[in-house]
């Protein structure tokens, strides 16, 4: 195991901008694969399946939280950002994988939660048994509540789980004591960004990360972190910076400061921002040339299967990037969001967290169809692809988990009516026909930590790789041929209008390539071509069958 003062591992001898156009793929690790046999994804598990990345053709892997958390949240409650929780491993297990993906040319990004960390972390213990007015509640947002007797909250601060932000304490005598500030679970206590701990803290967390070699840190909910020290209430209809906990203006120069330390070190380390907001110009604003690298493009995985709403998406992304000279980033789903096999055979496609309900129904086959398609059109657009596991296999979301194992808290805290995210984390099938398929070794003592459906047998990685026709060939072939392509990844793209007269088919052009896209309801004629590079489904008599991508060669002038 290295010592905190380690030597900075050095990273790969390529293209400096590799972050502008990389094919990343999100490791939820709990359930990627599990190499102990104790039903729960680890570090050796990931380890041992790296040549399966390699092969799939990715260029980074960002791991989801590995560090020791009591996993109130899926691992976003962190007690401690120097130790690798031991359901995943160790330090030195996670050095391991660092060095071990580097040979293979993959690099690592790994999620720091800055907003706020776990109720058992040292800092906030401390900070119960210290008291009102001490030094270390300083760090959080402790406050008296108000009302006669402190009863009542603060605020009236909603919940991004639902719910109330403020959970009031217990004095050591047992009376009610003061309340505290979470905008996500109460095991998830806010860290105050305006005391000078909690900025040399994550300084130091980044460069102990970045001394052991990973790549990139993406930034947990990163519009977050600076409050109205006032605690006003959320405004009506509250204008650029006035909102009181979401995208104020002192952010800036926190990630200024994060800048500061990427820079400092060799190979272009990157911050990858989960940004939130409606409002592009205020979002571009995170990325300018000392802010992060790149952040999360929401609108476009929210948007439902129309070619409108999705060129929509595409413009209004391409011009908010645009002036600050940043690459876009394209993704169709995370450990958060619905499945796309599963969200695009809905009536209603689109997504949003406050829709989500038990019962909705779907249909796979066509889900799956426009799944395969729209990988097709999100690995053709400019900038840097982002691909959560399991998608390559076209796995749908799970959606009869049984109740009493779900453990998501946005299923609590909606009273049950919502059903949480779970059925996107359940762990993945890579061989045999039976559960576990290959998630644990055999002879395991445990069954995985969510089960997984018996249908699942037929979508295996094993099953996968000997059908040509499959989902995982699909990706293969075209994270191939995105490397292979000068004109994919980040660069120029041009629309190609008006194509058959149809506004339900998206064409554009990257280069001499081609992307095509029929989302209507008929067969689409193909732009003119002198080859065919790969198709999502096969063409009919040389039309292009509804909900169907291909890529084309074509002459360019």
């Amino acid at each position: 195991m290295r010592d905190e003062t380690a030597v900075t591992q050095p990273q790969p001898e390529t293209d400096p901008q590799w972050w502008r156009g990389a094919v990343i793929y999100q490791v939820y690790p709990r359930s990627f694969s599990d190499g102990n046999g104790d039903g729960t994804g680890d570090l050796e598990g990931l380890r041992q399946r790296l040549p399966y990345l390699r092969d799939l053709g990715v260029d980074a892997i960002w791991v989801t939280p590995w560090y020791v958390s009591p996993l109130a949240d899926g691992g976003y409650d962190v007690a401690d950002y120097r130790a690798i929780d031991p359901a995943f491993g160790t330090l030195e297990q996670a050095e391991r994988l660092i060095d071990d993906a580097l040979a293979l040319g993959i690099r690592t990004i790994i999620d720091v939660v800055p907003n706020h960390v776990s109720d058992q972390h040292a800092w906030f213990q401390a900070a119960l048994a210290a008291g009102p007015g001490s030094p270390e509640r300083a760090r959080f947002w402790f406050h008296p509540g108000k009302g006669e007797n402190g009863d009542e909250m603060p605020t009236q601060w909603v919940s991004d789980f639902q719910g109330s932000t403020w959970t009031r304490t217990t004095n050591p005598d047992g009376t009610p004591g003061e309340w505290y500030l979470h905008l996500f679970a109460p095991a998830q206590p806010d860290v105050n960004w305006s005391h000078p701990d909690v900025v040399e803290e994550f300084d130091s967390v980044l460069r102990f990360w970045f001394d052991r070699g990973v790549a990139g840190i993406r930034i947990d909910s990163a519009a977050l972190l600076i409050k109205d020290p006032a605690l006003p209430e959320v405004p009506e209809h509250p204008g650029p910076g006035e909102h009181p906990h979401v995208d104020r203006d002192e952010l800036h120069d926190v990630y200024r400061g994060w800048r500061a330390v990427a820079n400092s070190y060799p190979g272009n380390r990157v911050l990858v921002g989960e940004v939130w907001l409606r409002d592009t110009e205020r979002f571009a604003q995170y990325l300018r040339p000392d802010e992060m690298h790149t952040a999360f493009n929401f609108d476009f995985m929210a948007r439902p299967w129309d070619a409108k709403k999705f060129r929509e998406s595409i413009e209004l992304t391409l011009a908010a990037h645009g002036p600050v000279g940043a690459p876009a980033t394209w993704v169709l789903s995370n450990h958060d969001v619905t499945r796309p096999v599963t969200r695009y055979g809905r009536e209603d496609s689109s997504f949003a967290f406050t829709a989500k309900r038990f019962g909705t129904r779907t249909d796979l086959t066509v889900g799956l169809r426009r799944a395969r398609a729209a990988a097709l059109l999100t690995a053709a657009l400019p900038g840097s692809l982002y691909i959560y596991q399991g998608d390559e296999l076209g796995l749908p979301e799970v959606e009869d988990l049984p109740l009493d194992l779900l453990q998501d808290p946005m299923h609590f805290r909606s009273g049950g009516v919502d059903p949480g995210r779970d059925g996107c984390r359940v762990p993945l099938p890579w061989s045999g026909t039976s559960a576990p398929f290959g998630f644990s070794p055999d002879g395991a003592t445990r069954e995985p930590w969510l089960p997984q459906p018996a249908a699942w047998s037929e979508r295996t990685v094993e099953v996968q790789s000997s059908d040509p026709t499959s989902t995982l060939h699909l990706y293969r072939d075209l994270l191939a041929l995105r490397r292979s392509e000068p004109a994919l990844g980040d660069g120029p793209l041009t629309w190609l209008d008006h194509l058959d007269g149809s506004d339900d088919v998206l064409a554009f052009a990257r280069g001499d390539l081609v992307c095509v896209v029929n989302l209507g309801d008929r067969p689409a004629p193909l732009p003119a071509h002198t080859d065919i590079l790969l198709t999502s489904a096969p063409l009919e008599a040389g039309l292009l069958p509804r909900d169907t991508a291909a890529w084309l060669r074509t002459a360019r002038p």
